[in-house]
């Protein structure tokens, strides 16, 4: 039996054609008398259907960076709005990103279409920007807690970067 290894709306490597692409459908190969697809192929407009060794997952770059914290990462969601052919000057034309924020797929945080179409050069950095929040707040609880144990051995810099970091989270945690 087989399950499916990528979604829809997905972005893979197609290793044949040596091309990056959104897979449009799944598509499962059923048997008579059988509750589960025997196979699965995937759609990604490129003139045929591939399988999933052929088809490679976008890394995070969260995921790649730290493990720390949640698993925030940003993916791209296919344009409904506009054809791609529109928004040539977007960086991946016909997608806009998406930061998900939990474990399904759905979660998290998205702009409207024409917000991202008047800058999305800035909105692509400010969903990489939050998608690296868990991170840049676990570095700055690493460095206020060094500068807690490091006591009056720290330079006077540090020690101010230290009590920005504190700050900061507590305006995060609401505290500020």
């Amino acid at each position: 039996m087989a399950k499916a290894q990528f979604h829809k709306n997905q972005r893979v490597y197609v290793k044949p054609v040596g091309t990056w692409a959104l897979i449009e459908h799944v598509v499962p190969h059923w048997a008579k008398g059988i509750d589960e697809p025997i196979r699965v192929h995937y759609d990604v407009g490129l003139g045929r259907e591939f399988s999933a060794e052929e088809l490679q997952s976008e890394e995070p770059m969260a995921d790649v960076a730290l493990a720390i914290g949640p698993r925030w990462r940003v993916v791209l969601a296919r344009n409904k709005w506009q054809p791609a052919e529109d928004c040539a000057r977007h960086p991946v034309p016909g997608t806009y990103p998406v930061v998900i924020t939990g474990e399904a797929e759905w979660g998290g945080w998205r702009v409207p279409g024409a917000e991202y179409d008047l800058n999305p050069q800035h909105i692509e950095m400010q969903a990489r920007l939050i998608a690296s929040a868990p991170q840049l707040a676990a570095f700055a609880n690493s460095l206020v807690e060094w500068a807690r144990k490091s006591g009056e051995e720290m330079p006077n810099s540090l020690v101010e970067l230290a009590h920005n970091a504190q700050d900061i989270l507590a305006h995060v945690k609401g505290q500020g």
